[in-house]
C-alpha cells in the first residue's frame, strides 16, 4: 500500500493542576493517509492483502513518531480512521499482530498489547488513541489517550493509520497500582 501523505502531532505538557512537573510528558502521533483497496467495492472476506501490507507502514510511521518523541519511548497506542467509502473492519486489518510487531520493533520494544481505536469517518474527524505502559497493562499511571484531529483526511476511499507513542505516564498519577519501575515487563499484564 502507498502512503500518500502523512501528518504529525506533538503535545508537551509540563503543567497539571497547577504543578509544574520536573519531567514533561510528551505525545507524538503520526499519522499515514492510504488509499483503500476495497473502497467502493462489495464485501471482501479476505483481507490477508491489507493486513500483510501493514508492518511497512508500521514500521515507517513508528519510526518517525519515536525520532519525534527524542526520547525512550514509555507507552503506545494505535488507530485508524476508514473513509466513509470503506468498513471499520479495513482499518482493524490494518492494526493487527504483524503491524504491532513492527510497531514495537520500531520504538525499541514491548511487552504489552497495543490499545487501538478505530471508526469510519472524514475530513474533520477525531479519535482518541489509547495509551498504555508499553512493557505491563497492569501500570495504571500510563494508562492515557491522545486526541488527534484529522482536517484534511481520510476522503471516502482513503484510510488513516495511526501510531501514538509518549515519554511517560499522566502527570501527577496517583491511584494506585504497580509502577513503571516495578513492572516485570515478562508476560505484557505485570
Amino acid at each position: 500500500m502507498q502512503i500518500v501523505k502523512t501528518f504529525s502531532f506533538i503535545e508537551e505538557t509540563e503543567v497539571e493542576a497547577g504543578i509544574k512537573s520536573s519531567k514533561p510528558l510528551r505525545k507524538v502521533a503520526v499519522v499515514a493517509i492510504v488509499e483503500n483497496p476495497f473502497s467502493g467495492k462489495p464485501y471482501q472476506e479476505d483481507l490477508t492483502s491489507m493486513i500483510d501490507a501493514s508492518p511497512a507502514i508500521g514500521t515507517r510511521i513508528a519510526s518517525e513518531a519515536a525520532r519525534l518523541l527524542g526520547e525512550p519511548v514509555e507507552s503506545y497506542g494505535k488507530g485508524a480512521v476508514v473513509g466513509t467509502a470503506g468498513e471499520q473492519e479495513h482499518g482493524v486489518a490494518l492494526l493487527t499482530t504483524v503491524y504491532g510487531n513492527a510497531f514495537r520493533d520500531a520504538v525499541g520494544g514491548g511487552s504489552a498489547w497495543i490499545s487501538s481505536a478505530t471508526k469510519i469517518g472524514g475530513p474533520g474527524t477525531s479519535l482518541d488513541i489509547p495509551l498504555a505502559y508499553k512493557d505491563a497493562l497492569f501500570v495504571r499511571s500510563h494508562y492515557d489517550a491522545f486526541s488527534i484531529t484529522l482536517h484534511t483526511a481520510p476522503l471516502p476511499n482513503q484510510i488513516a493509520i495511526i501510531c501514538a507513542v509518549a515519554s511517560r505516564g499522566r502527570l501527577n498519577d496517583r491511584v494506585g497500582g504497580i509502577s513503571a519501575d516495578e513492572a516485570e515487563g515478562k508476560d505484557g499484564l505485570r
